[in-house]
């Protein structure tokens, strides 16, 4: 059974041009109809420990607090008036919830009773990204009903961007945002062993869950992380050549070998993304200061590869050694010079983040620097698929960029080049004094 819902506060700005109809009556000329699932497209976003969004059922659970704001946010090309709804699950007793888009509130009044789809009013929604928060005012059981989804109808078919599935776990990769990359392009006539890479963060743009990946390379990665409130990260890691998400099914004879770390340094195995060699480093590295990224591959002769990185935080003013690691039956020089953008915790999803990249060079075998000044942005699964669009990367003031997260509209082609204006400011390093 439907349940009509009673409108407890007057439509803003006329948003009803249809007075004294039934928003029964609406719904039958807004037949075009997108329903956006919660699970991969919402957050709460205020009053934290008041609902949470389930892995499992890909609903909203828990749902105690009146704090809590639950926003679902999609994307629309062109701006529209439409009719939402609100899907619901079993409602054991009566509640109240209010519905906010911009300035524009609804509140609903909802009795107990079985689930159903609940309509709550017509809103002007803007061309790109829209954010529909959903908050309860009052109760009269323990919990407010759990939401399910999010209905958009409008009068004209609509191409509404927004994570639509949930095969291969992608809500909760649509839930972390698009992670993006830029591959710099490395000369083909030489073998390389060293890759230099200057990372500086603005400030606002470094939420938890932030990895600015500076120096990638074939076979892992090396750059640093906001973990929370208290700690960050420089993070240097190495795949083992035996593919598996655990890492105790790896053979002894091609696990990753750790030579040498830097004081302070903490190194072990990980997996899940792969496995392999990691290790971090703790240290409070502070938004729009630039931090130097330095690190090697070379073959050992013996059928392995040694990969070696370097981390300098100009508060300190010396280059510090993160970690050696041998990767065995691996014969390779460095190999797809990148950097990347992502987030890795999926309940900050909707926060943006935004990294500069500036000044790569590559040593050649030889010791010879050379500046790399092109690079291709792309980005991930999520990304490639459109169900996320907010994901930006390319050159702005003489330096690469990235920008992921927050639902933003100025999106950058996937797979297009980039160049910046070449510095000249070849990497100053006395090798014979690193560690």
């Amino acid at each position: 059974m439907r349940f009509k819902s009673f409108l407890t506060v007057s439509f803003i700005a006329g948003l009803m041009a249809c007075n004294n109809v039934s928003l029964e009556e609406i719904e039958k000329e807004y037949l075009s109809e997108v329903s956006i699932p919660v699970g991969g497209n919402t957050y709460v976003t205020s009053g934290y420990e008041g609902a949470k969004i389930s892995r499992r059922s890909g609903a909203v659970e828990d749902w105690t607090n009146e704090e809590a704001v639950l926003s679902t946010y999609f994307k629309l090309p062109q701006a529209e008036k439409a009719l939402l709804q609100l899907v619901l699950d079993s409602r054991e007793s009566s509640s109240e919830l209010q519905v906010t888009v911009g300035e524009t509130v609804q509140t609903i009044a909802l009795e107990a009773g079985a689930e159903d789809t609940v309509s709550v009013g017509l809103f002007e929604l803007p061309a790109g990204y829209a954010q529909v928060d959903v908050q309860g005012l009052s109760k009269a059981g323990a919990t407010f009903p759990s939401l399910k989804s999010l209905i958009v109808r409008t009068k004209n078919d609509l191409e509404i961007t927004y994570v639509k599935d949930n095969e291969s776990n992608r809500f909760y990769w649509g839930r972390r945002g698009p992670s993006v990359h830029l591959s710099y392009t490395l000369p083909k006539d030489k073998d390389f062993k060293w890759f230099y890479n200057e990372v500086t963060v603005p400030e606002g743009e470094d939420p938890n869950g932030s990895y600015y990946m500076a120096n990638g390379f074939g076979e892992g990665y090396f750059g640093m992380q906001a973990n929370s409130d208290d700690e960050r990260r420089v993070l240097f890691s190495v795949w083992s050549p035996f593919h598996t998400n655990n890492p105790d099914e790896i053979p002894e004879d091609q696990q990753i070998k750790l030579l040498k770390k830097g004081e302070g340094v903490n190194t072990g195995e990980f997996g899940n993304e792969g496995s392999g060699g990691q290790s971090f480093f703790r240290y409070k590295w502070i938004t729009g200061n630039t931090y130097k990224f330095l690190n090697s591959v070379e073959p050992d002769g013996n059928g392995n590869t040694i990969y070696t990185a370097y981390f300098f935080a100009p508060e300190v003013g010396e280059w510090k050694l993160i970690a050696s690691f041998l990767r065995p039956k691996t014969d390779t020089w460095y190999k797809r010079p990148h950097s990347f953008l992502e987030n890795f915790r999926d309940s900050n999803g909707y926060i943006g983040r935004k990294g500069l990249y500036a000044n790569q060079w590559a040593m050649d075998t030889e010791g010879n620097w050379i500046e790399l000044t092109e690079a291709k942005f792309t980005g991930d699964d999520i990304a490639r698929r459109g169900y996320r669009q907010d994901f930006a990367g390319g050159e702005e003031n003489g330096v690469f960029f990235m920008r992921n997260g927050g639902f933003f509209n100025e999106m950058v082609d996937l797979n297009s080049m980039h160049t910046r204006e070449a510095t000249g400011n070849q990497p100053e390093i006395d090798f014979s004094s690193l560690d």
